[in-house]
């Protein structure tokens, strides 16, 4: 275990590095947006977490900075005053990133690291390098260099059509015993499901211009209340990063335009937005019961779910290329129908990476929750956050699997997200 958390820690801040790398002056604050950190502030976080938890809580060092409190704990600074903090400069802050990664390594070559705060602290950093990647596609800033480990996004078209999910009693949620789980996936519970049916596919391109095309945003009875007013208040007419150009659609790929793909998801859409797609196509969103039966259940031999389900959609094996466009493989996600390796047990295709996928639920503790020693996670979003699953072409392989939980506002829409639907 140590040799893979030694791994593990090298391996999440280089991502880091590489992500901000080439940055220019002037975008390592941005504009003052609310669905975005200053990234230089942002760099510094992660790395004042890692210490926090694993260098001094955990194993008692002294600060390495004594005003990094002050400079970079999210929970007692808001959100808009980031920008106007007295900052270190890149330099130092990647010098103060290098320093904390060594001083971890050293507890872990000693077998002196607390191994649940070192998971606690890769896993929080992945998260932050998939947020600042998408940062960088807010801002419009160049893709990141990630070139000489890149490959080309695959292909592989279209997968139209339903699968059939038998009804049953589905445990949701994570059981006891592997090294790291987080505390709003405790614990594995019961829960009655009926028969549904779930597409094998998430929606696409060249599905959702459809509804784009049928004045979708502008027929206030596709949308809810909420929905509606949103909308508005967005002054959204089309998708987030689209345009017209003649009679076709170009999409905004960083700081590039590339025309539409049709056959890879629909990506960056709000809740509201595959809400009123749905309503337009007479289907409906999975809930996040039935999207984690579709990717983790298994059919019994009565015909209904089994009791035992997998931990990725294939099976319990680790996630491969082959299985699913993790791990920034691509900076871009691939053709829904590509990837068949990992199918689940019923037949639904990347319910892992690609994009993530907005469920109809909101976020909720499940039943006897209790948060854990990084109580700012996931109690303070319980109710007013929707929760997504699945990850993107951006999710790191170590962090995700069927019973992760991501969970946003259902206005964002800068994340990767998209979405499969259920018929009525």
């Amino acid at each position: 275990m140590s040799d893979q958390l030694t791994a593990w820690v090298e391996d999440a801040r280089e991502r880091t590095f590489a992500i901000a790398e080439g940055l220019q002056p002037a975008e390592l604050l941005g504009p003052r947006l609310t669905i975005v950190n200053p990234p230089l502030w942002e760099l510094g976080h992660v790395g004042w977490f890692q210490e926090l938890w694993v260098l001094r809580r955990a194993a008692g060092r002294a600060p390495l900075r004594a005003d990094g409190d002050k400079l970079y704990d999210s929970a007692a600074i808001p959100h808009d005053t980031r920008w106007d903090l007295p900052l270190p400069s890149l330099g130092e802050t990647l010098d103060d990133l290098k320093a904390i990664r060594d001083s971890v390594q050293e507890l872990l070559a000693r077998n002196a690291a607390d191994a649940y705060f070192v998971h606690l602290s890769v896993f929080h950093e992945d998260m932050h390098a998939e947020a600042m990647a998408f940062t960088r596609q807010t801002l419009g800033a160049r893709r990141p260099p990630l070139a000489s480990r890149l490959v080309e996004s695959v292909a592989g078209g279209p997968l139209p059509g339903d699968v059939s999910i038998p009804g049953g009693t589905f445990t949701l949620g994570s059981a006891p015993g592997s090294p790291f789980v987080f505390d709003n996936e405790k614990w594995a519970h019961p829960v009655a499901l009926q028969p549904f049916a779930i597409a094998r596919a998430p929606v696409t391109q060249s599905e959702y211009l459809a509804f784009v095309a049928d004045r979708g945003y502008q027929r206030e009875d596709l949308w809810s209340p909420e929905g509606w007013s949103w909308r508005v208040g967005a002054a959204a007419e089309h998708p987030l990063y689209w345009r017209q150009e003649g009679q076709g659609w170009l999409r905004r790929d960083f700081q590039r335009w590339v025309p539409l793909e049709p056959h890879r998801p629909m990506v960056h859409v709000s809740w509201h937005e595959a809400n009123a797609f749905c309503r337009w196509a007479g289907r409906r969103l999975p809930t996040e019961a039935e999207w984690e039966a579709a990717a983790a259940g298994e059919p019994g031999p009565d015909g209904r779910l089994a009791p035992t389900k997998r931990r990725y959609p294939w099976g319990d094996a680790p996630p491969t290329a082959e299985r699913a466009q993790l791990d920034f493989r691509q900076l871009a996600s691939g053709d829904v129908a590509a990837l068949p390796e990992g199918d689940s047990a019923f037949g639904c295709r990347q319910m892992l990476g690609n994009v993530w996928e907005w469920t109809a639920s909101d976020f909720l503790p499940y039943p006897g929750f209790s948060p854990d020693p990084y109580q700012e996670y996931s109690a303070p979003w319980f109710g007013n956050h929707k929760v997504l699953r699945g990850g993107s072409f951006a999710t790191t392989a170590r962090l995700v699997h069927a019973g992760f939980r991501n969970f946003y506002t259902p206005d964002r829409r800068d994340q990767w997200a998209g979405f499969r639907t259920c018929p009525l």
